[in-house]
């Protein structure tokens, strides 16, 4: 008994509602993810939840309602950074609202992608999080249209008839990323990556290309893709070096247009005894902590993790408020960091020219 009266009272709606100084009305809009509130009313419900360390009861809230505060977030792995940190992002966001964030990894998979969307549309979630293998016009997002699903897509995205987009500009980037190559001297640059069927990868391709050609019209640009897997890009890169030993020439510069091509080029600079930059530069699309503390730091595209997943949640609790309108596509900038893995060609065996595309 005495154990009892010491526990503390679970705190209630109109507890938060004291402490903010608005009515429980509003509390509840403000969870709810109402945009209407005024700012400086949701702060204070905000603050006001965190201190009191108040929790929106999910049984009493989703027997009023058809959907439970749930969102779901499906993205294609979690062992990068970006995911991870995404993840992160929107697990923050939705508990400010009230919400609990349900995280899937598709595992680069089309197929399980559609089968996890498929499990959560059962749990009726309120919203989906849907960062696609490929591109916005895959299964999944097939299957979010024809069930009537609440979302927003994120990053290997570009627009969508159906569904609010928010992505990273990567054509933009990468276009900076060669204005900064060629303006360091560059005229023979290796780009690799994974298969073109994600949006991102040709946008950051082209984005690329299509600066440098502008820029130097003779300037050589090689690609290396692999469909989809790390492990082949060794092989092809490692042959593609060799080749091009044979014939006494190498690129000056490598744009690796994924993180994990970044650790595969590196790794292959070392096996040769290659150095950045003196040997050969080398940029990577996102960033890591490894390329920072790595000598040299390896200069990079930073995506704006915060913004893409602050304006993914945004535009989708106003769509689950029911807000109308047509879908709107929104880039985020990048940042671009030239760290000290890039200098000007070195004296070692480059040779440029030519127009291999």
């Amino acid at each position: 008994m005495a154990h009892r009266e010491t526990q503390q009272r679970r705190p209630s709606i109109h507890d938060v509602a004291s402490r903010a100084g608005v009515s429980a009305a509003t509390v509840s809009k403000v969870l709810a993810g109402v945009t209407t509130v005024k700012p400086e009313n949701a702060q204070r419900v905000f603050d006001a939840v965190d201190l009191l360390g108040y929790r929106v009861d999910p049984l009493a809230s989703d027997m009023r309602r058809a959907k439970r505060r749930i969102i779901g977030a499906i993205m294609p792995e979690f062992e990068s950074e970006f995911f991870g940190q995404m993840v992160s992002e929107l697990e923050g966001l939705a508990e400010q609202r009230g919400f609990t964030l349900v995280a899937a990894s598709s595992r680069e998979s089309e197929a399980r992608e559609k089968e996890i969307l498929a499990r959560m549309h059962d749990w009726r979630v309120a919203g989906i999080v849907l960062a696609p293998v490929r591109n916005e016009h895959g299964p999944a997002a097939g299957f979010m249209k024809a069930n009537g699903m609440t979302g927003v897509l994120i990053d290997r995205v570009l627009a969508d008839d159906a569904f609010d987009t928010v992505s990273a500009d990567s054509a933009a980037a990468s276009a900076e990323v060669a204005r900064a190559l060629v303006g360091k001297g560059h005229r023979h640059i290796l780009v690799v990556g994974l298969g073109q069927q994600a949006a991102t990868v040709r946008a950051r391709l082209e984005g690329f290309r299509a600066t440098a050609l502008q820029l130097v019209p003779d300037i050589r640009i090689d690609v290396v893709l692999a469909e989809s897997e790390v492990e082949p890009l060794r092989t092809l890169l490692s042959d593609y070096f060799s080749e091009g030993a044979s014939r006494g020439e190498r690129p000056t510069a490598v744009y690796s247009l994924f993180l994990k091509g970044t650790l595969v080029a590196l790794s292959e600079f070392r096996r040769r005894g290659w150095h950045c930059p003196d040997d050969i530069s080398l940029v990577g699309f996102d960033d890591a902590e490894w390329m920072q503390v790595t000598w040299p730091a390896i200069a990079a595209v930073v995506q704006p993790v915060r913004e893409i997943a602050s304006n993914a949640m945004d535009v989708l609790f106003r769509r689950i408020e029911g807000e109308g309108g047509p879908p709107r596509a929104r880039l985020e900038p990048c940042k671009v960091l030239m760290r000290e893995s890039v200098g000007s060609p070195g004296s070692g065996p480059h040779l440029g020219g030519g127009s291999r595309q």
